[in-house]
């Protein structure tokens, strides 16, 4: 008989957006130190789904409590825009971007946020509709059951619109006499949970979390850690407007190709290609961090990432069996957080092993 693990209320159903601005920089919010949640960490939008604004929510039992849907997507939008004002909608006429007035703006987020009106219903009174057919998911997270308030997690990725495009698809087009190009500015929600809304580089945010001067948790290091291949800088100050939307479209080319890849394996790792997981595409991938053991000679605990959590254990969807998160936990939060192979720390376990193991002997 199949083991049944009883889900406790506290497997909460959440979302979390990585956005894009158009110049591929990458939004991150700083928590409020006394937050229940990541506490004085930088985290992408997202948060709780809500019956209120999303309607019926998948049973705690639920297949569909950890897959992606509608109800995910329209709180991924909701959530960005009450944390951070960045409203993502088209147009219901002529699915173009919505451009709304900054006042206008702010008082749908109170409104919404004070469930004084569905989200929904406040940006079809716009003429719009929010633009959840163009958020990409990419991997789920369930808290490992060791911890006492679980949650599963839905990361999407959200590329907002370049200039000057003539996409077919509804990309915003500068160029048209019909549509200006306004760029949304973050702003943090007053102090709620947030204390600041800010577009950086993939770079600059991993930099910070090495030298320690913000707190990324695993799961927000680990995609930023993914996306920085791709998304490798600006272009030369000297390029022209057209090179440079070229240059951040090739990287966004990039990024979706990389998305829809498989296997997952790191270029140059043979062994695990033939893992079940790495034939999972990164919008299926479930990770539920499990501890493997403290690196010897460096002391940092060591995650793998290729478990979905007991609760998906039978569902075919793993996450990733190649790459593993290196973390220090200490009281203020994670630190020395950083993404590496399996194959390579297994290989440096190894060989600290071999020098402890020769020491004894002298």
């Amino acid at each position: 008989m199949a083991r049944r693990f009883s889900l406790c209320p506290a497997m909460l159903r959440l979302d979390s957006i990585l956005l894009l601005s158009p110049t591929n920089k990458v939004l991150l919010l700083h928590r409020v130190r006394t937050s229940t949640s990541f506490p004085s960490a930088h985290v992408f939008p997202g948060g709780n789904l809500s019956t209120f604004h999303e309607g019926p929510i998948p049973d705690v039992h639920s297949a569909g409590r950890h897959t992606d849907g509608e109800a995910y997507r329209l709180a991924a939008v909701r959530e960005t825009f009450e944390e951070s004002g960045i409203l993502l909608a088209r147009r219901q006429n002529d699915g173009r971007v919505l451009n709304v007035p900054s006042d206008i703006l702010e008082d749908g987020r109170k409104k919404t946020h004070g469930e004084k009106v569905k989200f929904g219903d406040w940006v079809a009174s716009l003429g719009g509709k929010p633009d959840v057919d163009n958020i990409l998911p990419f991997t789920r997270w369930v808290t490992p059951t060791n911890v006492p308030k679980r949650f599963t997690t839905q990361m999407y990725l959200y590329m907002i619109p370049l200039p000057d495009s003539t996409s077919d698809s509804g990309i915003l087009d500068a160029s048209s006499p019909k549509q200006a190009v306004i760029v949304q500015t973050p702003t943090h929600d007053g102090g709620l949970e947030h204390t600041a809304a800010k577009f950086d580089s993939v770079s600059a945010w991993l930099d910070k979390a090495r030298d320690g001067s913000i707190i990324l948790f695993p799961p927000q290091l680990y995609l930023l850690t993914l996306l920085s291949e791709f998304l490798t800088g600006d272009p030369p100050r000297s390029s022209s407007k057209d090179d440079k939307v070229k240059h951040y479209a090739r990287q966004r080319s990039a990024v979706t190709a990389f998305l829809s890849q498989v296997p997952t394996t790191p270029a140059g790792m043979q062994v695990a290609k033939e893992h079940p997981a790495a034939v999972v595409p990164w919008a299926e991938k479930v990770i539920s961090p499990t501890a493997l053991f403290t690196l010897p000679g460096d002391g940092r605990l060591v995650l793998g990432l290729d478990k979905p959590g007991p609760e998906l254990v039978q569902s075919g969807r793993a996450g990733d069996p190649d790459r593993v998160v290196l973390v220090d936990f200490k009281k203020e939060g994670p630190r020395r957080v950083e993404v590496r192979t399996r194959e390579e720390v297994l290989r440096q376990k190894r060989e600290a092993e071999a020098v402890e193991e020769t020491k004894s002997k002298l």
